[in-house]
């Protein structure tokens, strides 16, 4: 089902995901509130909306409980994409990364109760599956966590759970693997990979792979993850509700075959790139070796099918660094 005509509030809505999900909804006759500190979020992935009398922007925090009741006033559903990514910066800094994505997550919750909003779409994570062994990886079947990022994630499914029983909230998580696409930041220490590898061979650099390059990963484009939202926030199938998905492809990629398939296609655009050296680093603590989803549960119960395979994506993706104007490029 397609969402039109509601009141949605994106938290995170200045992040990769969150602007991208905003500027797919603003096109779809939605009136959009973004919830943003800014943290993480950049300030130009929503000015291009300001002038948009169908958007709102709230500048606040999910861990300030008010600030959470004011941007989930006259909602009809909310997209929960803000959080604290990262991995590394978890190992870094486990407490702030507790509090921004466990308390500020319990907030939004208690914040749509208590506006009565009933249908809260949440962004889980992969990392949940943790140190299973299990190709591919099956909602119900689940690891040990293997950093704080891993454990919040999952301390939210679990919340999302006992909401649910206790307050009649409908509530979907919605596991995301390794995400790429336009807005994604290329740079800082906590760079995700697609685009680092991208920003690195555009300027004749060496990429750096963590560890060997035998890992493996489902990656996902933001296309995709803009689907599995909307049909998890406009479903009508009562067995979809209170349930967990993966959002992927349902394709595993090893990580050196991957940056040396993104090495081709950028020698298309410059042929001096062919001869780029690829870096092997050190593994970093933390990260799950392989992870491959099973898409079945979400194709099944919320109709997902993804439109984007790795290919398609990553054409993209080299398309916006390679155009002569590439608007999103540097996001």
């Amino acid at each position: 089902m397609s969402l039109e005509n509601k009141k949605v509030l994106v938290t995170g809505g200045a992040g990769f995901i969150g602007s991208n999900i905003t500027e797919y909804l603003l096109n779809k006759n939605n009136k959009v509130t973004c919830l943003d500190n800014f943290i993480t979020g950049k300030k130009e992935n929503v000015n291009g909306f300001l002038s948009n009398p169908n958007f709102t922007m709230v500048e606040g925090d999910i861990t300030n409980l008010e600030d959470c009741f004011k941007a989930c006033q006259n909602i009809d559903v909310i997209l929960h994409q803000a959080a604290l990514g990262s991995v590394p910066r978890s190992i870094e800094n486990p407490l702030k990364t507790n509090n921004i994505n466990i308390n500020g997550f319990i907030n939004i919750l208690w914040a749509a109760k208590q506006q009565g909003i009933n249908r809260v779409v949440y962004a889980a994570s992969s990392s949940t599956y943790g140190d299973s062994k299990k190709l591919p990886k099956i909602e119900n079947e689940i690891g040990s966590p293997l950093s704080p990022y891993a454990v919040t994630k999952y301390v939210n499914e679990l919340y999302a759970g006992v909401f649910s029983n206790l307050y009649g909230l409908e509530l979907i998580g919605l596991r995301y693997f390794n995400v790429f696409g336009r807005k994604q930041d290329p740079d800082g220490a906590y760079a995700a990979a697609i685009p680092k590898f991208i920003k690195a061979f555009i300027n004749h650099q060496e990429p750096v792979i963590h560890g060997d390059g035998s890992q493996s990963r489902d990656f996902t484009y933001i296309d995709n993850v803009i689907q599995a939202n909307e049909l998890a926030a406009t479903t009508k199938n009562p067995d979809a509700l209170n349930q967990v998905y993966n959002v992927a492809c349902g394709d595993q990629s090893f990580l050196k075959e991957l940056v040396e398939n993104l090495r081709d296609l950028l020698s298309e655009f410059d042929s001096e790139i062919k001869n780029i050296e690829i870096k092997k680093g050190l593994e970093r603590i933390g990260d799950v070796k392989h992870s491959l989803a099973s898409i079945v549960k979400a194709q099944k119960l919320l109709n997902y099918q993804p439109t984007h395979n790795l290919k398609q994506g990553l054409n993209s993706a080299c398309l916006l660094y390679t155009s002569p104007s590439p608007r999103d490029a540097h996001e």
